[in-house]
Protein backbone atom coordinates (compact mmCIF):
# COMPACT_ATOMS: atom_id res chain seq x y z
CA UNK A 1 0.00 0.00 0.00
CA UNK A 2 1.56 3.42 -0.97
CA UNK A 3 2.21 5.79 2.00
CA UNK A 4 0.06 8.85 1.70
CA UNK A 5 1.90 11.94 0.06
CA UNK A 6 3.73 14.26 1.78
CA UNK A 7 1.87 17.83 2.10
CA UNK A 8 3.69 20.36 -0.08
CA UNK A 9 2.19 23.77 0.88
CA UNK A 10 1.68 26.21 -2.65
CA UNK A 11 2.71 29.79 -1.21
CA UNK A 12 1.98 32.73 -3.17
CA UNK A 13 5.00 35.62 -2.45
CA UNK A 14 4.21 39.13 -3.17
CA UNK A 15 7.98 40.30 -2.83
CA UNK A 16 8.86 44.18 -2.71
CA UNK A 17 11.54 44.60 -5.45
CA UNK A 18 14.07 46.81 -3.76
CA UNK A 19 13.83 45.06 -0.12
CA UNK A 20 12.28 41.88 0.28
CA UNK A 21 12.92 40.51 -3.10
CA UNK A 22 16.74 41.37 -2.71
CA UNK A 23 16.86 39.53 0.05
CA UNK A 24 15.53 36.23 -1.30
CA UNK A 25 18.05 36.56 -4.14
CA UNK A 26 20.59 36.92 -1.44
CA UNK A 27 19.61 34.37 0.30
CA UNK A 28 19.83 32.20 -2.35
CA UNK A 29 22.84 33.68 -3.67
CA UNK A 30 24.79 32.60 -0.28
CA UNK A 31 22.90 29.31 0.06
CA UNK A 32 21.05 29.42 2.66
CA UNK A 33 18.27 26.54 2.48
CA UNK A 34 14.67 26.79 3.03
CA UNK A 35 11.82 25.19 1.70
CA UNK A 36 11.44 25.55 -2.11
CA UNK A 37 6.99 26.13 -1.29
CA UNK A 38 6.99 29.61 -2.09
CA UNK A 39 5.69 31.37 -5.77
CA UNK A 40 7.20 34.89 -6.12
CA UNK A 41 5.34 37.49 -7.68
CA UNK A 42 7.78 40.23 -7.98
CA UNK A 43 6.31 43.69 -7.25
CA UNK A 44 7.98 47.61 -6.82
CA UNK A 45 6.41 48.12 -3.10
CA UNK A 46 4.50 45.80 -1.03
CA UNK A 47 1.67 48.93 -1.04
CA UNK A 48 0.88 47.77 -4.68
CA UNK A 49 -0.08 43.92 -2.99
CA UNK A 50 -3.95 44.90 -3.46
CA UNK A 51 -6.70 43.57 -1.38
CA UNK A 52 -7.78 41.76 -4.77
CA UNK A 53 -4.29 40.35 -5.47
CA UNK A 54 -4.76 38.48 -1.85
CA UNK A 55 -8.19 36.95 -2.20
CA UNK A 56 -7.48 35.80 -5.50
CA UNK A 57 -4.92 34.06 -4.67
CA UNK A 58 -6.38 31.93 -1.86
CA UNK A 59 -9.57 31.60 -4.70
CA UNK A 60 -7.46 29.65 -6.72
CA UNK A 61 -6.45 27.33 -3.80
CA UNK A 62 -3.32 28.70 -2.45
CA UNK A 63 -2.65 27.52 0.93
CA UNK A 64 -1.00 30.73 1.94
CA UNK A 65 -0.21 34.24 0.68
CA UNK A 66 3.09 36.22 1.91
CA UNK A 67 3.65 39.86 1.64
CA UNK A 68 7.28 40.58 2.27
CA UNK A 69 8.60 45.04 2.09
CA UNK A 70 10.84 46.84 3.26
CA UNK A 71 11.19 47.76 6.87
CA UNK A 72 8.76 50.86 7.54
CA UNK A 73 10.07 54.07 7.15
CA UNK A 74 12.56 52.18 4.42
CA UNK A 75 10.51 52.42 1.67
CA UNK A 76 11.41 53.69 -1.60
CA UNK A 77 7.87 55.56 -2.37
CA UNK A 78 7.03 58.71 -0.15
CA UNK A 79 8.13 56.66 2.27
CA UNK A 80 4.70 55.35 3.00
CA UNK A 81 3.90 52.40 0.65
CA UNK A 82 4.51 49.46 3.21
CA UNK A 83 2.35 51.47 5.60
CA UNK A 84 -0.07 50.56 3.31
CA UNK A 85 1.13 46.99 3.24
CA UNK A 86 0.45 47.17 6.74
CA UNK A 87 -2.84 48.61 6.55
CA UNK A 88 -3.85 46.18 3.70
CA UNK A 89 -3.05 43.32 5.27
CA UNK A 90 -4.88 44.06 8.71
CA UNK A 91 -8.29 44.64 6.38
CA UNK A 92 -7.71 41.56 4.21
CA UNK A 93 -7.27 39.29 7.56
CA UNK A 94 -10.31 40.67 9.15
CA UNK A 95 -12.25 39.77 5.82
CA UNK A 96 -10.77 35.80 5.27
CA UNK A 97 -11.47 35.35 8.70
CA UNK A 98 -14.93 36.40 7.73
CA UNK A 99 -15.26 34.31 4.57
CA UNK A 100 -13.93 31.38 6.63
CA UNK A 101 -10.45 31.11 5.61
CA UNK A 102 -7.62 31.15 8.59
CA UNK A 103 -6.20 34.44 8.34
CA UNK A 104 -2.64 32.77 9.89
CA UNK A 105 -2.39 32.05 5.82
CA UNK A 106 -1.72 35.40 5.04
CA UNK A 107 1.45 36.91 6.34
CA UNK A 108 3.29 40.09 6.32
CA UNK A 109 7.11 40.47 6.95
CA UNK A 110 9.55 43.69 6.40
CA UNK A 111 13.04 41.82 4.91
CA UNK A 112 15.97 44.07 3.35
CA UNK A 113 18.44 43.55 0.90
CA UNK A 114 20.99 42.26 3.28
CA UNK A 115 18.67 40.19 5.57
CA UNK A 116 19.15 36.80 3.46
CA UNK A 117 19.29 34.68 6.77
CA UNK A 118 16.25 36.43 7.80
CA UNK A 119 14.03 36.10 4.87
CA UNK A 120 15.56 32.27 5.01
CA UNK A 121 14.24 32.20 8.91
CA UNK A 122 10.93 33.70 7.82
CA UNK A 123 10.51 30.86 5.00
CA UNK A 124 11.20 28.66 7.33
CA UNK A 125 8.76 29.44 9.86
CA UNK A 126 5.74 30.18 7.70
CA UNK A 127 6.15 26.86 5.64
CA UNK A 128 5.99 24.73 9.22
CA UNK A 129 2.81 27.37 9.78
CA UNK A 130 1.29 26.33 6.91
CA UNK A 131 1.95 22.84 6.84
CA UNK A 132 0.34 22.83 10.47
CA UNK A 133 -2.62 23.85 8.91
CA UNK A 134 -2.68 21.79 5.93
CA UNK A 135 -4.22 22.91 2.63
CA UNK A 136 -6.70 25.43 2.40
CA UNK A 137 -10.14 24.06 3.99
CA UNK A 138 -8.44 21.53 6.16
CA UNK A 139 -8.50 23.89 9.01
CA UNK A 140 -10.88 25.72 8.41
CA UNK A 141 -13.26 22.66 8.38
CA UNK A 142 -14.74 23.59 4.86
CA UNK A 143 -15.50 22.85 1.78
CA UNK A 144 -12.62 25.12 -1.02
CA UNK A 145 -16.14 25.90 -3.18
CA UNK A 146 -17.60 26.96 -0.05
CA UNK A 147 -14.34 29.35 0.96
CA UNK A 148 -14.31 30.25 -3.14
CA UNK A 149 -17.83 31.49 -3.31
CA UNK A 150 -16.82 34.02 -0.21
CA UNK A 151 -13.76 34.97 -1.45
CA UNK A 152 -15.41 36.09 -4.67
CA UNK A 153 -17.72 38.08 -3.02
CA UNK A 154 -14.97 39.51 -1.24
CA UNK A 155 -13.29 40.08 -4.44
CA UNK A 156 -16.05 41.77 -5.42
CA UNK A 157 -16.37 44.48 -2.72
CA UNK A 158 -12.75 45.25 -3.30
CA UNK A 159 -13.56 48.77 -4.86
CA UNK A 160 -15.88 49.88 -2.21
CA UNK A 161 -13.48 48.75 0.33
CA UNK A 162 -10.61 51.11 -0.88
CA UNK A 163 -13.38 53.72 -0.76
CA UNK A 164 -14.29 53.22 2.66
CA UNK A 165 -10.46 52.72 3.71
CA UNK A 166 -9.50 56.05 2.04
CA UNK A 167 -12.70 58.17 3.72
CA UNK A 168 -13.09 56.07 6.94
CA UNK A 169 -9.73 54.23 7.86
CA UNK A 170 -7.92 56.51 7.71
CA UNK A 171 -4.68 56.65 10.47
CA UNK A 172 -3.76 60.30 11.42
CA UNK A 173 -0.09 59.57 11.24
CA UNK A 174 1.82 56.63 10.21
CA UNK A 175 3.44 54.61 12.76
CA UNK A 176 3.06 51.14 13.10
CA UNK A 177 1.20 51.80 16.96
CA UNK A 178 -0.84 53.96 15.35
CA UNK A 179 -2.07 51.34 13.01
CA UNK A 180 -2.25 48.76 15.73
CA UNK A 181 -4.62 51.21 18.07
CA UNK A 182 -6.84 51.85 15.50
CA UNK A 183 -7.48 48.56 13.74
CA UNK A 184 -7.69 47.27 17.28
CA UNK A 185 -10.29 49.47 18.87
CA UNK A 186 -13.43 48.87 19.47
CA UNK A 187 -14.86 51.71 17.31
CA UNK A 188 -12.97 50.17 14.62
CA UNK A 189 -14.67 47.18 15.07
CA UNK A 190 -18.07 49.01 15.05
CA UNK A 191 -17.51 51.01 11.94
CA UNK A 192 -15.93 47.91 10.10
CA UNK A 193 -19.16 45.79 10.81
CA UNK A 194 -21.03 48.37 9.88
CA UNK A 195 -19.08 49.91 6.94
CA UNK A 196 -17.79 46.18 5.43
CA UNK A 197 -18.64 42.90 6.80
CA UNK A 198 -22.36 43.66 6.40
CA UNK A 199 -21.66 44.84 2.94
CA UNK A 200 -19.67 41.53 2.48
CA UNK A 201 -22.59 39.13 4.06
CA UNK A 202 -25.18 40.60 2.00
CA UNK A 203 -22.90 40.16 -1.04
CA UNK A 204 -22.26 36.35 0.19
CA UNK A 205 -26.30 36.17 0.66
CA UNK A 206 -26.90 37.35 -3.16
CA UNK A 207 -23.92 34.87 -4.91
CA UNK A 208 -25.93 32.46 -2.88
CA UNK A 209 -29.17 33.22 -3.85
CA UNK A 210 -28.28 33.93 -7.46
CA UNK A 211 -28.47 30.20 -9.01
CA UNK A 212 -32.01 29.21 -8.08
CA UNK A 213 -34.57 30.32 -5.58
CA UNK A 214 -33.61 29.50 -1.97
CA UNK A 215 -35.27 29.19 1.56
CA UNK A 216 -33.90 31.94 3.40
CA UNK A 217 -33.44 29.19 6.59
CA UNK A 218 -31.30 27.33 3.50
CA UNK A 219 -29.15 30.71 3.68
CA UNK A 220 -28.20 30.99 7.01
CA UNK A 221 -27.14 27.43 7.38
CA UNK A 222 -24.96 27.59 3.94
CA UNK A 223 -23.55 30.56 4.90
CA UNK A 224 -22.76 30.07 8.59
CA UNK A 225 -25.08 33.07 9.19
CA UNK A 226 -27.46 33.87 12.51
CA UNK A 227 -30.93 33.73 10.88
CA UNK A 228 -31.61 36.97 12.39
CA UNK A 229 -28.73 38.53 10.34
CA UNK A 230 -29.97 36.93 7.34
CA UNK A 231 -33.65 38.37 7.68
CA UNK A 232 -32.01 41.78 8.16
CA UNK A 233 -30.14 41.73 4.92
CA UNK A 234 -33.21 40.19 3.18
CA UNK A 235 -35.50 42.47 4.48
CA UNK A 236 -32.55 45.48 3.11
CA UNK A 237 -31.95 43.45 -0.03
CA UNK A 238 -35.78 43.54 -1.13
CA UNK A 239 -36.10 47.61 0.37
CA UNK A 240 -33.34 48.19 -2.79
CA UNK A 241 -35.50 45.74 -5.29
CA UNK A 242 -32.26 43.32 -5.34
CA UNK A 243 -34.15 40.15 -4.33
CA UNK A 244 -37.64 39.28 -4.01
CA UNK A 245 -39.50 37.67 -1.14
CA UNK A 246 -41.67 34.78 -1.76
CA UNK A 247 -43.99 34.06 0.55
CA UNK A 248 -44.40 32.55 4.48
CA UNK A 249 -41.16 30.66 3.28
CA UNK A 250 -39.28 34.14 2.92
CA UNK A 251 -37.95 32.69 -0.39
CA UNK A 252 -35.63 34.51 -2.02
CA UNK A 253 -34.96 34.96 -5.94
CA UNK A 254 -31.86 37.05 -7.10
CA UNK A 255 -33.64 39.70 -9.16
CA UNK A 256 -29.48 41.63 -9.89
Amino acid sequence: MAAPAEFKPVIVGFLCNWCCYGGADLAGVSRFQYPPHLRVIRLMCSGRVDLEFIFRAFAQKADGVFIGGCHLSDCHYNPEGNYDALGNSMIAKRILENVGVNPERLRLEWVSAGEGIRFAEVMHDLSAKIRSLGPLGSSEGKPVPELQAGLQAATELVPYIKLVERERFRVPERKEENYHKLFGSAEFDKLFRELILDKLAMARIMGYARPQPVAASEIATGLNLPAAEVAQHLNMLAQRGMVKLDGNQVRVVAVA
